[in-house]
């Protein structure tokens, strides 16, 4: 299994016409792990995005149990929760391991972890409540083996509902399918791929 500096990571938003909520952060420890956080903030505006940079900051002080996804999420609920005044997150948490083939992943209400490895998509659930919701939640993490050629994908449902001119959401068969189509294409062009199929399905 490669180091993380050979990892090929891209990342793609939505156009928007207002500022978002979305948020994604990269926690490299060393050559071999490294976390990866993606995170959506309900509501839109300037609220939404101030969390969101909080996030952030908060996120920097958990470092040091960066191997941890269940202790990420229920440390960035105890840091955030007095502060969102009824504004709901919903997160996902990635550790890879590269140099141990391990990875583990757990999630805050959040879209499934999508994995295709040796042909197959599969969707990886391990989720807890939104951030926000209780102080003291538990986050259940989810641990499997990380094996060369193994691709990740971690969105937020912006992916997903957007709605053609007849009301039917993008969904999550449409999103696999981008996926199964474009397998073999660097991250770059898969991505690019996914956004201009989603641009194609709204109205124009």
């Amino acid at each position: 299994v490669p180091d993380i500096t050979s990892l090929r990571i891209s990342a793609a938003y939505l156009p928007a016409t207002a500022v978002a909520g979305d948020f994604y952060e990269f926690i490299p420890v060393d050559r071999r792990r490294i976390g990866f956080l993606v995170a959506d903030v309900s509501g839109h505006g300037v609220a939404a995005a101030l969390i969101a940079a909080m996030i952030k900051v908060a996120m920097q002080s958990l470092v040091s149990c960066a191997q941890e996804p269940g202790e990420v999420l229920r440390g960035l609920n105890r840091i955030l929760a007095g502060q969102l005044r009824g504004q709901l997150i919903s997160a996902a948490y990635l550790w890879l391991d590269t140099e141990q083939g391990h990875a583990s992943y757990s999630a805050a209400g959040h879209p499934p972890l999508l994995c295709w490895r040796q042909g197959r998509l599969d969707r990886i659930e391990s989720n807890g409540l939104l951030i926000g919701v209780i102080l003291e939640p538990e986050y259940p993490v989810c641990e499997f083996s990380l094996n060369l050629g193994d691709r990740f994908l971690l969105y937020t449902d912006g992916v997903v509902e957007p709605e053609n001119a007849a009301g039917e959401s993008f969904g999550d068969s449409r999103l696999e399918e981008v996926i199964r189509r474009n397998q073999s294409q660097p991250p770059l062009e898969l991505s690019n791929q996914m956004m201009a199929e989603i641009r194609r399905w709204q109205p124009a």
